[in-house]
């Protein structure tokens, strides 16, 4: 029996599980591999990272400010349950960042209580 396995196409399975920005990102360090350029790939870092996260909950809770006003002022167009779903969209979020914080916190204070 004579198998033939082909080389794992990461970018692909990315693709195909629904991460766009990481496919776009393998694809483009094969090709800048490729070309013999490896560093202009840009690497991920936390902070980054951390700020879009930060930039999308602040949007959120932006959109949910303004559906909670287009339904105080009765506008047609906007119902209460699409508000009601975005307010809690924005909640969520605001909870979630705020544990991180408490987390990082926490993680500072116990490495600069550790003794050297």
């Amino acid at each position: 029996m004579d198998l033939k396995l082909k080389p794992f196409d990461f970018a692909q399975a990315a693709a195909k599980a629904g991460m766009a920005d990481v496919a776009r990102r393998v694809e483009a360090k094969t090709r800048a591999e490729a070309a013999g350029q490896s560093s202009a790939v840009d690497k991920p870092s936390f902070q980054t990272s951390f700020s879009s996260a930060l930039n999308s909950i602040s949007k959120s809770q932006a959109t949910a400010a303004t559906m909670q006003r287009e339904v105080q002022f009765d506008n047609p167009t906007v119902s209460l349950e699409e508000t009601m779903v975005a307010m809690q969209k924005a909640q969520l979020g605001f909870q979630s960042a705020v544990q991180v914080r408490n987390k990082m916190v926490q993680a500072y204070t116990d490495i600069m209580n550790m003794q050297v």
